[in-house]
């Protein structure tokens, strides 16, 4: 048989005869400096908020991501909306990428709702001009992709919302 041994490799409960100590309960007065009162300290994180979410990134190209003219393009293909949808394109999930080149050439790669959409013919012209017409872009061509197809979940959260899927 095997005999107990006296080394511990486990943690017991405590039994019902023993006292058990708690910690102290945490409070929101500890938390408060003397100097500074709660509301102070509320508007000073508002404020960390506020810069953090207005800090762009450094060193960042004019068409990477997040760039400067990367957005300009960007804005100007939200302009454009789905004659059926009241929903601009990029939002309902029709642009599938945007690449800058290093000529200042904007590649717009989309889809349509399906290839018998009745603005198949038009829609990736007014794209190919509406990207073209951002001051510092030299040229744009639209890449028209059937493949991935699109669907509902290509949707930006604020396009579900404005149709109702949310």
């Amino acid at each position: 048989m095997n005999k107990p041994s006296d080394d511990k490799e486990f943690i017991a409960a405590p039994a019902p005869n023993e006292e058990v100590v708690k910690p102290p309960r945490a409070r929101v007065s500890d938390a408060v400096d003397e100097g500074e009162s709660l509301g102070e300290k509320l508007e000073r994180k508002r404020d960390y908020l506020e810069g953090f979410l207005q800090k762009q990134p450094e060193n960042l190209g004019a068409g990477e991501p997040g760039g400067e003219l990367y957005e300009a393009v960007i804005a100007a293909l939200k302009e454009i909306y789905d004659p059926e949808i009241p929903v601009n394109i990029y939002d309902l999930g029709l642009i599938y990428g945007v690449e800058i080149t290093d000529e200042k050439d904007a590649l717009v790669t989309m889809t349509l709702t399906t290839p018998h959409c009745p603005v198949a013919e038009s829609m990736p012209g007014e794209v190919e001009l509406r990207a073209a017409s951002v001051p510092g872009v030299r040229d744009a061509e639209v890449n028209l992709v059937w493949d991935p197809p699109w669907g509902p979940d290509k949707m930006t959260d604020e396009a579900r919302l404005e149709l109702g899927m949310l």
